[in-house]
């Protein structure tokens, strides 16, 4: 069997050592956004398809008898690529995706948003030294915020430089309640602007918000599209795809 997964994230990794165990032959995508990906085992290709219609010619020409988005849970375009390449090529497609944070016993008490504009807002009225965490193609609906003291992390270097008062931060997961709790009490963070990204590579601030008592604004996960399989464990996807879904 001939698996292509679109990854990049640390379940995907996890579910291409599953595969290869189990005997796929499976070749990882890499978006090639990131200068130091961490690869997984089997094949790997960096870079884009050319769209949906480029995604499937691919599938076809390797002949792919199963399509695995392991995108992150926020890259909405690639999962409607996968969905398109998909039926174009007449290949199923198994989308998955780490489970989010709402079952967190905090989350009910977290604002929970549907767009950035909406995030923005509501943070920028709970606080003036918010601790933005939500990923660098997220600052440009923050932009406004040049009269308050924000902290950003993000694992990239930004492309322009941040506006005056902004401290940021290059650096990747996981993270360590201890060294979170130490970040956000030096910056005096008032409150922590996020997405439901799931797992536990960066959910140690989360713990470290409970802890001091900074409220939380979550951009919440879009819906996935019909025409997909969507699992949530690594077990359920290497069922999926060895079943041929």
């Amino acid at each position: 069997m001939r698996v292509l997964i679109l990854g990049g994230t640390a379940e995907a990794r996890d579910l291409a050592v599953r595969l290869v165990e189990a005997g796929a032959d499976v070749t990882s995508s890499l978006a090639g956004r990131v200068s130091r990906p961490r690869l997984p085992v089997g094949e790997v290709r960096i870079g884009g398809f050319g769209g949906a219609a480029g995604l499937a010619a691919y599938v076809r020409r390797e002949a792919v008898d199963v399509l695995v988005d392991a995108t992150h849970p926020f890259a909405t375009t690639m999962t409607e690529h996968a969905v398109a390449a998909g039926a174009a090529a007449g290949v199923p497609v198994v989308r998955y995706a780490r489970p989010g944070w709402s079952s967190r016993p905090d989350a009910a008490g977290w604002h929970w948003e549907p767009t950035l504009a909406d995030v923005c807002r509501v943070a920028g009225s709970l606080g003036r030294r918010p601790f933005i965490t939500s990923g660098r193609q997220t600052l440009p609906a923050y932009a406004a915020w040049t009269d308050r003291d924000v902290l950003v992390r993000v694992v990239e270097p930004l492309d322009e430089a941040p506006p005056p008062g902004w401290t940021v931060i290059e650096d990747r997961g996981p993270y360590v309640l201890a060294g979170e709790l130490d970040l956000m009490r030096r910056h005096r963070i008032d409150v922590l602007v996020t997405k439901d990204s799931g797992g536990t590579f960066t959910s140690a601030k989360l713990d470290a918000a409970a802890e001091l008592g900074v409220p939380v604004v979550v951009l919440a996960r879009p819906v996935s599209p019909v025409g997909l399989t969507a699992v949530s464990s690594v077990e359920v996807a290497v069922a999926a795809v060895c079943g041929g879904v």
